[in-house]
C-alpha cells in the first residue's frame, strides 16, 4: 500500500482508501466470492435483495442513472439528521445525489467520539468496513471507529467501537434509519463493493454547512466551546471539496491526529455556504468571590481519583437511561434560559466513587447560577452507578457530560 508524507516529515494516513479493509463479511475472499452472492446464501436476506434490486434498478432508471452504481459516497449531517447517499459509475466522472435519508435518532451532541460511554457519534472520515446481516438493529453497516485521528486523540485505553450505520431507529452512538432505508443502503453498499470499491467512504459532519440555519446552531455552539473550533474548520473543508468537486476529498492524519484535506475557499465553491464565525473572546471582568456549598467540593483526593480504568462506570439502566436522565435535566433547565436564549450547552464535571455513588457535580462551562445549581443539584440525586473498574478494584473516577438545554 502506498503512503504519502507530508512536506513537514510527518508521516500521514490517508482516510479516502488507503487502509486494509477488514470485516465480517470482508475476510471471505473478495475475489472468490462475490459479497451478493454470499448475502443470497443467508435464508433471510434472499427475498430482501430480490426485491431491494428491484425497486432501487427502478429508481435509479427514473433518476437518469446507471444501475448498480459502481462507486458510492456517504455523508451524514448530525445536527441535521440527514444521511445522504451519492453515486457514480466511473472513477472520472462526478458524483450524482441518490437520495437523502432522515436519521431517525441521535445520540450526544456535536463534537467527535473520544471515548467509549460517552454515547456520541462519531465525527470525521470513515469507511465502511463491516457487512452484518444478522445484526440485531435489522441490518448494519461498520465503520473503522476508531480510525488514525481518533486512535491518536481519542482516550488510549477505551476509544470506544461497534459504530454501525444500521436499522431499527435506536441508538447510544451509531447512526439508525429506517429497516426500508437500510435494505436499500446495504444492498448498495454491496453491489458498489462486487464492482471493486473496497473503501466505501462515510463522512460524518456536524451539520449540513450549504444550511444557514445549521450554521448558526454550530456557530452559538463553537462560542461555548471554542476548543472544538479546529475540528469543525477542518470538516467544512473537506465539505466544500466535495461541493465544488463533486468528488471525495483526499484526507489524511498528521503526527497530532488533526485531519489534512485541500483548503477550498468559500466563494470558490460557487454555492450557497455560511462561514464559522471566530467564537467572541469576551472581557475578562474581576471575580467577584463566592460561597461554595459543602457539596460543591469534591470529596475525594485527586491522586485517588482513576486517571485510566478497564471498565467505566454505568448509569442503572444502560446507556438510554442515562439518555433520558440527561433529556430531563436539559428539559428542565428550559426555564432558567436568561431572556432570549432558547438553547445553552452546559458542561458538567462530576465524581462517580467506587461504590457508584455521585458525590460531586460542577459546571464548569456555560449557564447561570440558577440553573447551574438546579443542574448540579439534579447530578449529585442521580441513583447509584455501578462503579468503575482498575485491575479488579472499584475505583472512584471524574467524568464529564454535555447537556443540552432548551431545544
Amino acid at each position: 500500500m502506498p503512503v504519502r508524507k507530508c512536506v513537514f516529515g510527518v508521516m500521514l494516513l490517508a482516510l479516502s482508501g488507503l487502509f486494509p479493509f477488514q470485516g465480517l463479511i470482508a475476510q471471505t475472499s473478495a475475489n472468490s466470492v462475490r459479497l451478493v452472492d454470499y448475502q443470497r446464501a443467508i435464508p433471510r436476506m434472499v427475498d430482501q435483495l430480490h426485491r431491494k434490486e428491484d425497486t432501487l434498478a427502478r429508481q435509479f432508471r427514473e433518476k437518469g442513472l446507471v444501475w448498480p452504481a459502481r462507486f458510492i459516497y456517504i455523508r451524514s449531517f448530525k445536527y441535521d439528521s440527514q444521511l445522504e447517499v451519492w453515486v457514480k459509475n466511473t472513477r472520472d466522472e462526478k458524483y450524482r445525489l441518490f437520495k437523502t435519508y432522515k436519521v431517525c435518532a441521535m445520540a450526544g451532541t456535536l463534537g467527535p467520539k473520544r471515548m467509549a460511554g460517552d454515547y456520541q457519534v462519531p465525527e470525521g472520515f470513515y469507511y465502511i468496513n463491516e457487512f452484518n446481516p444478522r445484526s440485531e438493529y435489522h441490518l448494519s453497516l461498520g465503520l473503522n471507529y476508531p480510525n488514525a485521528s481518533d486512535r491518536i486523540l481519542s482516550d488510549s485505553l477505551q476509544p470506544g467501537g461497534d459504530i454501525y450505520i444500521h436499522g431499527s431507529c435506536v441508538t447510544t452512538g451509531c447512526i439508525p434509519i429506517t429497516d426500508a432505508q437500510i435494505e436499500e443502503l446495504y444492498v448498495l453498499a454491496a453491489n458498489a463493493r462486487d464492482n471493486g470499491q473496497d473503501f466505501i467512504p462515510v463522512h460524518i459532519f456536524p451539520v449540513n454547512f450549504n444550511n444557514n440555519r445549521s450554521v448558526d446552531y454550530l456557530n452559538k455552539y463553537l462560542q461555548t466551546f471554542s476548543e472544538y473550533t479546529p475540528f469543525a474548520r477542518s470538516m467544512r473543508s473537506a465539505f466544500y471539496y466535495f461541493e465544488k468537486y463533486r468528488q471525495v476529498p483526499f484526507v489524511m492524519v498528521n503526527g497530532k491526529g488533526e485531519y489534512v484535506t485541500e483548503e477550498v475557499a468559500p466563494t470558490e465553491a460557487k454555492v450557497k455556504v455560511a462561514n464559522l464565525v471566530e467564537p467572541e473572546v469576551a472581557p475578562v471582568a474581576a471575580k467577584k468571590p463566592v460561597h461554595v456549598r459543602p457539596e460543591r467540593i469534591n470529596p475525594i483526593p485527586e491522586n485517588q481519583l482513576a486517571t485510566s480504568v478497564d471498565k467505566l462506570p454505568a448509569y442503572p439502566g444502560g446507556n438510554d437511561a442515562f439518555q433520558e436522565f440527561l433529556n430531563k435535566v436539559g428539559r428542565d433547565g428550559k426555564k432558567d434560559l436568561t431572556e432570549g436564549q432558547t438553547k445553552a450547552f452546559i458542561m458538567v464535571e462530576y465524581v462517580i466513587d467506587s461504590v457508584g455513588k455521585p458525590v460531586y457535580a460542577k459546571v464548569i462551562r456555560g449557564g447561570n447560577d440558577t440553573m447551574n445549581e438546579k443542574i448540579e443539584d439534579a447530578f449529585l440525586a442521580m441513583p447509584q452507578w455501578e462503579p468503575a473498574v482498575h485491575f479488579g478494584q472499584k475505583v472512584a473516577i471524574r467524568l464529564k457530560q454535555t447537556v443540552m438545554i432548551g431545544e
